[in-house]
């Protein structure tokens, strides 16, 4: 019998291709907006301007999306990915690798950073943001570059990855070195608003680190073996910059602002929570930060654009408003809100005339569609208070409702209570859905996230399965109708969830999930060519030898009880495919009910259209196949 919840649900295809609108972008002027959006199943740039007049339109066709940003008025950057195979040489067979395109508005063709710089290899290897200098607009890039092997053009070998720091000219597409590479040593760099290098940052793989200014002068430096340090940008106060130092094992972030021309250390922003910050795109300054919470919440340090901030969230009241761009002089905004009844709508604000001009939604979703979402806290089963985001399906009493557990990735990551494309979509079957910001999570202080240290499998599991008792006690689920699902981290907690764990869910759903926690860090060491401070990193958190053995999944495969099916993309540079092949591989041996679902072309992200949606449809059809919605079923 099917379910009425399913019949009138909204088509799936809504939740699982990629949203309708993908990113938007307004010029330094605010006379052009920009946005990537799918009209009737293709992909587009469209680009209009402040009387509402299409000025282009570009097809994108596949391109995996990673940025939208505007160089002044007259060119859109557009960062994309793709999933490369690398020469031998390198320590890895493949890898995600970014290239630029830079769409000019004048008409003419659409171009690729280094493209035609036959010594840069790789595509954009960090970017330094893009400033105005006479009138033209340039561009900063790192590009790995090719030793010098003869005269002839383009003869050359590669002796490092690490990349050199060009400046490129955004109307002719010339480029020209401005700063070194170095060897054996992490680099970065800030550019000023001049177009120069204004400091320089280099750290080694033994975690010594230092900050030198323009002149060559160390104005900063230390020793940090975690690695967990590095320059933040440049300070709210002229010529200072700011860099970040967490010690290991240390409870807080901590961030000093150091003047460019030598002087102490100030530690700034203590204690304050921050999720990202905001700079001024001319002076290139901290202008401001986003605090890390439930719902975004932004301090700007200009008393007039924290006004517009605060004025323009009030403007929509019971949603989160996220700040997604803005002009130069602040009084034209691009933010996007989510939340009840709200599938991510995205707004053109313009503050002189005091309207909002819609721009469109993520999801073409009616507002009876979208289920609730709120927070509940429960506590652990040593007492830890645990954060959890709660979605219901929209039309049913939260009683003994089927639920799916979906923890995240990371495990340095959190959920927060905001639309979420998946748990949305099995929701409208019917389904509870529990996202448990278990111990490890990001968001809720340093403690929290360090105390996820050689958990996986352990307290950190614990934390997700003390959800679903919790929900089932407040008579919201019935926990013998619990399966568990999650992508990378989450996925590996799926695992775990019917091998570490038994009797507690009907099925699990494992998306890019790790299965065996040896062979994944010995392939993350390779990768990093044997580095120390992965080496360190690796063992803090997972630990190691022995403790992996008794944390895979892969090894209590003869355990599993509970059906299990396995998503991976082929192309993934994050949780190697193998790590899914091996684990259906041993459970088919041992007689289990597994499946094992490839996607072609796709990588850890689910960045494809149509292989996203082959996701969602498979791990659907799996949790209604062994859980479901109806228990008539």
């Amino acid at each position: 019998m099917t379910p009425v919840v399913a019949s009138a649900a909204p088509p799936l295809e809504i939740y699982g291709k990629l949203p309708a609108i993908e990113a938007a972008a307004i010029s330094p002027s605010g006379d052009h907006v920009a946005v990537i959006a799918r009209l009737a199943e293709e992909r587009k740039l469209i680009v209009f301007d402040n009387t509402k007049k299409l000025v282009l339109q570009a097809p994108l066709g596949n391109a995996k999306i990673r940025n939208l940003s505007w160089a002044g008025d007259a060119a859109v950057l557009i960062d994309k990915s793709s999933t490369d195979h690398l020469e031998m040489g390198f320590t890895t067979d493949k890898a995600e690798l970014l290239a630029t395109i830079v769409v000019p508005l004048t008409g003419a063709k659409p171009w690729v950073v280094f493209a035609d710089d036959r010594m840069i290899t790789g595509g954009v290897t960090g970017s330094y943001g893009v400033i105005e200098k006479q009138g033209k607009w340039f561009g900063y890039f790192g590009g790995i570059t090719f030793d010098k092997g003869s005269a002839e053009p383009g003869d050359g070998y590669l002796t490092t990855t690490a990349p050199v720091l060009y400046e490129v000219d955004l109307q002719t597409g010339r480029d020209h070195k401005i700063a070194p590479r170095t060897d054996g040593k992490f680099r970065r760099w800030l550019v000023g608003p001049d177009g120069t290098v204004s400091a320089t940052f280099d750290s080694t793989d033994g975690g010594n680190w230092s900050i030198r200014n323009s002149a060559g002068q160390k104005i900063a430096s230390g020793a940090n073996p975690s690695g967990d340090v590095g320059l933040v940008g440049f300070g709210s106060v002229a010529g200072t910059i700011i860099y970040s130092d967490r010690r290991e094992n240390d409870t807080d972030d901590h961030w000093y602002q150091v003047p460019l021309a030598g002087g102490t250390a100030q530690e700034i922003l203590k204690n304050v929570k921050i999720k990202d910050t905001i700079f001024d795109r001319r002076k290139r300054t901290l202008a401001g930060y986003e605090i890390d919470g439930d719902f975004p919440t932004y301090y700007l340090f200009d008393a007039r654009q924290q006004k517009i901030v605060t004025a323009t969230q009030k403007a929509f009241p019971g949603a989160a408003m996220h700040l997604v761009d803005w002009n130069d002089t602040f009084d034209r905004l691009i933010v996007m809100t989510e939340g009840a009844a709200d599938p991510q709508s995205w707004w053109l604000v313009d503050i002189k005339t005091g309207k909002a001009e819609q721009l469109g939604d993520s999801y073409a979703l009616q507002p009876q569609d979208i289920a609730p979402v709120q927070m509940v806290h429960y506590a652990a089963a040593d007492g830890s208070d645990i954060a959890a985001v709660l979605t219901l399906p929209p039309g049913r009493a939260a009683r003994n409702l089927p639920v799916v557990v979906l923890p995240h990735g990371g495990p340095t990551a959190r959920d927060y209570p905001r639309f979420d494309w998946w748990a949305q979509a099995f929701a409208s079957r019917g389904y509870a859905v529990l996202q448990p910001n278990f111990r490890g999570s990001s968001g809720y202080g340093v403690e929290f996230e360090l105390a996820g240290n050689g958990e996986w499998g352990r307290k950190m599991q614990t934390d997700i399965s003390d959800g679903l008792a919790y929900l089932a006690k407040q008579g919201i689920v019935d926990p013998r109708r619990a399966c568990v699902m999650g992508a990378s981290y989450g996925g590996y907690a799926a695992l775990a969830g019917v091998t570490l764990q038994h009797g507690v869910y009907r099925c699990a759903v494992a998306v890019a999930g790790v299965s065996d926690l040896s062979k994944f860090a010995a392939n993350e060491l390779k990768e990093s060519d044997y580095s120390k401070m992965s080496r360190r990193a690796l063992k803090t958190e997972l630990g190691s030898g022995r403790d992996l053995t008794a944390v895979s999944p892969i090894r209590f495969a003869a355990t599993v009880a509970a059906p299990v099916l396995l998503i991976h993309g082929k192309d993934d540079t994050v949780v190697p495919f193998n790590q899914s092949s091996d684990m259906a591989a041993a459970l088919t041996a041992g007689g289990k009910d597994v499946e094992l679902l490839t996607l072609p072309h796709e990588d850890h992200w689910l960045s494809q259209s149509d292989t996203r949606l082959m996701m969602l449809q498979s791990a659907l059809a799996f949790v209604q196949k062994h859980n479901p919605a109806d228990p008539a079923q």
